[in-house]
């Protein structure tokens, strides 16, 4: 029977296979997680510009867990089901030098500090309502490397992907790379864009409860998602598969992407290879989910359910 836990309050800032786990699960168990912002708690809803400059840089993307699932190996596809994210009442944006897409455009520092009672909507200066998706930024298995490794930038792996659709309702399949899968979380945003283009989102303290099942002998290139609906696509109820393509070349990133969803197409729905790349260019939306985590790019090749209803 499945159980439910709790994720120790034990937050680590690097992927290390060598790492032992705060806890351990089995297939079909949800844990609960308490999610610092990313920044480790350093921020607060009272933190000005000034207290900026004065980040433990060694201590950003904390990480919950790792979370060790018994069974997994690599081979395997580990899906993480989002049951639920749930901010905290505030949050954060900001700008750094050096980092975001128009990082020589805009050097300077700026802080803008969210009040988001509510947990729906998000006001911005009086001039826009921005409705909240709590998502968590990074989720990942250990990558099979030797030593610690940076959470940033996102891998084959999962990691710090920025996908902003995986919000409740949402489930994300990684390809698992050592024995248990070593699951990391972290990261928590309450809305973001595309991109991410400033290099931080409503960056928020939350609460996640994610629900995981294995599935034994199903490899997959890089991550993998089902989605709910978001209206991208018009006049097509239902929620969505991604396929995402992780590289430091934006156009190898699109064509990971891509391919992997061609093959995904024509395996599931029993169309040949041509066919599916056809029918994946008259309905599969390719996005930047994230461009900001360098030097490794992530696109999102988005295909709409509904149309095999």
């Amino acid at each position: 029977m499945a159980r439910a836990h709790v994720c120790p309050d034990d937050y680590h800032y690097s992927w290390d296979r060598a790492r032992s786990p705060v806890l351990e699960i089995d297939d079909g168990d949800t844990v609960a997680f308490e999610l610092p912002e990313v920044f480790g708690g350093q921020l607060t809803r009272d933190s000005t510009v000034a207290d900026l400059g004065t980040l433990d840089m060694k201590r950003v993307y904390a990480l919950a867990g790792p979370v060790a699932v018994s069974g997994a190996e690599p081979g395997d596809a580990l899906e993480v089901e989002v049951l639920d994210v749930r901010t905290r009442g505030w949050g954060w944006t900001a700008t750094f030098p050096g980092f975001g897409l128009l990082a020589e455009d805009l050097p300077e520092t700026r802080l803008h500090i969210w009040d988001i009672p509510d947990g729906d909507f998000a006001h911005f200066a009086d001039v826009a309502r921005i409705p909240l998706k709590p998502f968590c930024g990074t989720m990942g298995v250990c990558p099979d490397l030797e030593g610690r490794h940076p959470v940033m930038p996102p891998g084959h792996f999962g990691g710090n992907l920025d996908f902003r659709d995986l919000t409740r309702g949402a489930s994300l399949l990684l390809p698992v790379q050592i024995r248990s899968a070593s699951f990391s979380v972290g990261d928590p945003h309450a809305a973001q864009g595309d991109g991410e283009i400033c290099s931080s989102a409503l960056e928020a303290p939350s609460s996640a409860t994610l629900r995981f099942r294995l599935h034994k002998d199903r490899p997959i290139p890089a991550p993998q998602a089902v989605v709910p609906p978001s209206g991208l696509q018009a006049g097509v109820d239902g929620g969505r598969y991604v396929t995402l393509g992780v590289s430091g070349d934006l156009m190898t990133a699109a064509r990971d992407a891509a391919r992997a969803m061609v093959e995904h197409m024509s395996r599931t729905y029993g169309l040949e290879v041509a066919d599916a790349y056809l029918l994946a260019s008259v309905v599969v939306d390719l996005r930047i989910a994230s461009i900001v985590n360098k030097p490794n790019w992530v696109v999102a090749a988005h295909l709409p359910l509904g149309i095999f209803a």
